[in-house]
């Protein structure tokens, strides 16, 4: 499809600058870009790239409207507004609706009308799949499970008995919900399972990364709420509650129990440890590993920037340290100011 810019600003806003019948089908890095496509920038260091973009349009910060003469939109957010103008031009592939003949679907199952169902997919007794929902080749939907509306579940996702996928929530290939979490009790050296008897409830407006997962509670649910994104290769372990709009990136690691708060953003190959609590608004670093609860909203980082194996030993050790060079550093200072105060 194509649409002008005239027709992008009475569906989304801003200020349009320039020719608003000039038609664009595609979005594109300015680098890249052709004349029949808009591309945008959110940062002023990267407005000198206007003077060679070949694009057709661009988004633009609100102040930055006599960069170029190109005909221009201009956004508070322009890469929220280029998320949408792309979300415009790329509208998702749906299948068509109805239950491929190489599904098995339980005779008890409630299959939304205008769901589709795909080759090689389980659903299972007592399931429910929502209306205008796309279940993908090869995905398993357990017993009583329940799929909200408007949900995407793309190849080889498994959302276990019981568990829950709120509206409009996509699930990328091989995440898999609702497993047992980590339960198991000692036994004279040996190690007895802890049935996890909880489920998995997932919020409206939720995306999970491929090979995800996420365990099934123990006693109680794991949460995930209402928009949360959470990236590829993430672990949520059982008990885990994760408040409303949080983002994840790739790799985290969340043990058992923990509470993260809601508008959190938390950076790739973070570790957090369980039974812990982490407040609204917190923002976690990449590789950062948090052993406590945070109370305070604040941006927590731990990780030691990279180094040549030798140079990292000595700084580590330093590190270490720290503490003892600090007071040896005071003592020094008093000292200097004595024999300063005597001179």
């Amino acid at each position: 499809m194509d649409v002008t810019l005239t027709e992008l600003v009475a569906r989304f806003g801003g200020e349009l600058i320039g020719d608003g019948a000039r038609r664009v089908r595609q979005v594109a890095p300015l680098d890249r870009a052709t004349s029949e496509e808009i591309s945008f920038v959110s940062q002023s260091k990267y407005l000198a790239q206007l003077a060679s973009t070949q694009a057709g349009a661009v988004i633009l910060p609100v102040d930055a409207g006599d960069a170029t003469d190109l005909p221009r939109i201009l956004s508070p957010h322009p890469y929220l507004y280029f998320a949408r103008v792309s979300a415009l031009l790329n509208p998702p592939l749906r299948p068509e609706p109805g239950i491929h003949p190489a599904a098995i679907v339980a005779p008890d199952a409630n299959i939304g009308e205008s769901a589709s169902i795909g080759a090689g997919a389980v659903i299972g007794a007592g399931a429910v799949i929502g209306e205008r929902t796309v279940v993908g080749p090869h995905c398993v939907v357990g017993d009583h499970a329940r799929i909200g509306a408007d949900c995407l579940l793309h190849a080889n996702v498994t959302v276990y008995f019981a568990c829950e996928v709120g509206a409009r929530s996509i699930l990328h290939s091989g995440c898999v919900i609702g497993s047992d979490g980590f339960g198991f009790a000692p036994n004279e050296g040996a190690w007895e399972k802890i049935p996890q008897i909880g489920r998995v409830l997932i919020g409206e407006n939720v995306e999970i990364g491929a090979c995800t997962t996420i365990d099934r509670g123990a006693l109680e649910d794991t949460v995930i709420g209402t928009g949360v994104k959470i990236d590829n290769l993430v672990q949520v372990a059982h008990n885990v509650h994760i408040g409303a709009h949080t983002a994840i990136a790739a790799c985290t690691g969340i043990a058992g129990s923990a509470h993260i708060g809601s508008r959190c953003q938390i950076g790739g190959a973070a570790m957090i440890f369980g039974h812990i609590e982490i407040a609204d608004g917190t923002r976690i670093s990449t590789n950062t590993l948090i052993t406590k609860s945070l109370t305070r909203p604040a941006t927590y980082t731990s990780a030691l920037p990279f180094a040549e194996h030798g140079v990292w030993q000595k700084n580590a050790v330093h590190m270490r340290n720290l503490d003892k060079l600090v007071n040896r550093i005071k003592q020094l200072e008093k000292r200097l100011n004595e024999l300063e105060s005597k001179s």
